[in-house]
C-alpha cells in the first residue's frame, strides 16, 4: 500500500516537473499524460481526443519522458485522435510533423522534420535551410526504436518494423522494415 501511494506521489511529482520545464504556450486540446511530456518551442501543438503518452509496463517508464518541440513560430505538431504512444518518444519540427487518428507508437520512437543543421560543409553551424514535412497517415503501426526523418509520408494502414530508420516515403498498406527502410510486404 505505501509503496503504491509513494509510486503515485513520484510520478505526480515528475509531471509537474517536466510541465514545469515546458515552455510552449501554444497548445491546443490535451493528452493524457501517463509519462511525464516536456512540449516545448514557439510553434503550435495540437492534441486531438483520446491522445495518451507512456505505458506502465514497458521499458523506460519510470526514467523517461515524452519531448515534443515546435522549434520555429512557424512550425507546428499535430496529434489527431485515439493515439497510443509508448515511452521515451519525441517529435521536433521546424516546420510541420502531422499524426494521423488510430496511431500505435513504440517506445524510443523519434520523428523529426529537419536536419537541424545544415549539411554544407561550410554552414554546418547554421540551422537546416530545408525542413520538410513530415505526414503519419491514419491507422499506422510504429514499432519500437523506429526513427522517421524529414519528408517523409506515410500512407495509411502501414506497419514500421521495430528498428526501422525511415528516410523516405511509402504507400498505404505497407509493411517496412530496415537501415533505410523498405517496403518488404504489402497487406
Amino acid at each position: 500500500m505505501i509503496k503504491k501511494y509513494f509510486i503515485k506521489l513520484l510520478l505526480a511529482c515528475s509531471k509537474a516537473k517536466y510541465a514545469f520545464l515546458s515552455n510552449n504556450k501554444n497548445i491546443s486540446g490535451s493528452a493524457k499524460k501517463h509519462q511525464p511530456i516536456i512540449c516545448n518551442g514557439r510553434g503550435s501543438i495540437c492534441f486531438g481526443e483520446n491522445v495518451h503518452f507512456g505505458v506502465v509496463n514497458s521499458p523506460m517508464f519510470y526514467n523517461s519522458y515524452a519531448y515534443i518541440e515546435a522549434r520555429t513560430e512557424n512550425s507546428n505538431i499535430i496529434f489527431g485522435n485515439n493515439i497510443f504512444i509508448n515511452n521515451n518518444f519525441s517529435a521536433i519540427s521546424e516546420k510541420s510533423i502531422s499524426i494521423g487518428n488510430n496511431v500505435l507508437i513504440g517506445y524510443n520512437c523519434n520523428i523529426s522534420d529537419s536536419f537541424f543543421h545544415n549539411l554544407e560543409i561550410k554552414k554546418r553551424i547554421e540551422t537546416d535551410p530545408n525542413p520538410q514535412t513530415v505526414i503519419i497517415g491514419n491507422n499506422v503501426f510504429i514499432g519500437n526504436n523506429v526513427t522517421i526523418l524529414k519528408g517523409v509520408n506515410i500512407g495509411a494502414n502501414c506497419v514500421i518494423a521495430a528498428g526501422s530508420v525511415v528516410t523516405k516515403s511509402f504507400p498505404e498498406n505497407s509493411i517496412i522494415a530496415g537501415i533505410p527502410a523498405s517496403i518488404i510486404k504489402t497487406i
